[in-house]
C-alpha cells in the first residue's frame, strides 16, 4: 500500500471516531425535545433541557451535575428514573446559569440524602432532599441579601459550597465507587465556574467554560474575563487525557460541554486556540489605538465566525467581540 493511502485511511479512522465518541454503541433517545446519550455503562447525558446534564449512576444512587432549566424538571426527573430506580443522592452545579440550576429544587426535592437516620453504614435508610454542592459565588448569586427578593426559590440552593479563597479550590468526594473532583475557575465564564472530573469513569463535566454551539459567553458583570477563560480551558486540557499512540482511535477522555456536542481532548484544545487567536488579534488592534467600533468592523472573528457566530440571540459574535475588548481595556 502506497504511503499517501495509508494516511487517507488514517484520517477517515480519525473522523469516523471522533463522529462516534462517547457513543457506546447508543443511540440518542428523543423524549420531547430531550435526547438521552449512553457515555459509558454507567454514565449518561441528557440534552435538550437547558444546559447539558451529566447523570453518573452506581451502587450509592445517582449523581448529577447541572439541572437544566425550571421548565424541564419533570421531564429529566423522569428521564432519570427510565434509567435507574435508585435515588438522586447528589447535585453539582457549574454556575448560577438558569439553565443549569433550574431543575435544582425539584430534583432536590425527588432525591435522598446520602447522610443515614438509622446508623452511619446503614445508607438505604437515608432520607431528607439531594444535597447541592456549587462554589460559594453561585450560592450568593441564586440568593439575595436580608430584604431583597431572590431569583431563585430557597429549595434551589446550594445547600453545599466549597470557598475559592481556599488554596486547594476544589471539593474532593469519593461517589458510587469513585473519585470525583470539582475544581473552581477563577474568572472565566463567569466568577464562579466549577469543572467535575470523574476519575474512574474517565468523564470532565465543565459547563460553559465550553460552548461548542457559540463563541463562549464571558460574563463581565458576573465576573467572566477572556484570559480566565483561556486558563480555565487549558485546566481542562491539563486534566484531560488523549488517546494515544493511535490519536484516531476511540477513547481517552470524554469532555461535556454546557452546550453542544461531546468532546475530546483534541476539540477543546480547538476552541481554546480559537479563543486565543480571537483575543491576540483584538489586542493587536487596540494597540493601534483602534475603536470598539472600528474593531467590529474589522471582523477579528473572520475564519471562526460561520461555526461558532451568530447575528440575534441572547450571545451574538458582537457581544463576544464587545467582552473580550472590555476586558483588555478595562483599568487594572
Amino acid at each position: 500500500m502506497k504511503r499517501n493511502s495509508v494516511y487517507v485511511i488514517a484520517i477517515a479512522a480519525c473522523l469516523a471516531a471522533g463522529a462516534a465518541r462517547g457513543v457506546s454503541g447508543q443511540q440518542p433517545q428523543a423524549a420531547g425535545g430531550i435526547e438521552v446519550l449512553q457515555i459509558q455503562p454507567n454514565f449518561s447525558l441528557i440534552a435538550g433541557a437547558g444546559a447539558n446534564i451529566a447523570v453518573q449512576i452506581g451502587q450509592d444512587g445517582v449523581v448529577v451535575v447541572d439541572t437544566g432549566s425550571a421548565a424541564r424538571a419533570d421531564q429529566v426527573l423522569a428521564e432519570i428514573r427510565k434509567l435507574t430506580t435508585k435515588p438522586i443522592r447528589y447535585i453539582i452545579n457549574t454556575s448560577a446559569d438558569p439553565d443549569h440550576v433550574g431543575g435544582n429544587e425539584k430534583l432536590s426535592l425527588a432525591g435522598q440524602s446520602m447522610i443515614p437516620t438509622g446508623g452511619l453504614n446503614d445508607i438505604a435508610s437515608a432520607g431528607g432532599r439531594a444535597p447541592i454542592l456549587a462554589e460559594e459565588h453561585v450560592q450568593a448569586r441564586m440568593s439575595a441579601p436580608t430584604g431583597k427578593q431572590a431569583p431563585f426559590p430557597t429549595a434551589a440552593w446550594p445547600t453545599n459550597t466549597y470557598s475559592s479563597a481556599l488554596r486547594e479550590r476544589q471539593k474532593d468526594m469519593y461517589l458510587n465507587g469513585e473519585a470525583v473532583q470539582v475544581f473552581y475557575q477563577p474568572a472565566a465564564h463567569t466568577d464562579g465556574d466549577s469543572i467535575v472530573l470523574f476519575r474512574r469513569s474517565d468523564v470532565l463535566v465543565v459547563g460553559d467554560v465550553l460552548d461548542t454551539t457559540r463563541f463562549p459567553v464571558i460574563d463581565l458583570e458576573k465576573g467572566g474575563s477572556v484570559q480566565g477563560e483561556i486558563d480555565s480551558l487549558n485546566r481542562i486540557i491539563a486534566l484531560a487525557v488523549a488517546p494515544t499512540p493511535f490519536v484516531w482511535q476511540e477513547g481517552g477522555t470524554t469532555v461535556i460541554p454546557g452546550h453542544g456536542r461531546i468532546c475530546d481532548r483534541a476539540s477543546v484544545v480547538d476552541y481554546r486556540d480559537m479563543i486565543t487567536i480571537v483575543r491576540d488579534v483584538i489586542e493587536d488592534m487596540v494597540r493601534k489605538g483602534m475603536t470598539l467600533d472600528q474593531i467590529q468592523k474589522a471582523d477579528p472573528t473572520k475564519g471562526y465566525r460561520r461555526r461558532y457566530g451568530s447575528d440575534s440571540g441572547p450571545w451574538t459574535t458582537n457581544m463576544f467581540v464587545e467582552a473580550v475588548y472590555k476586558g483588555l481595556t478595562a483599568k487594572k
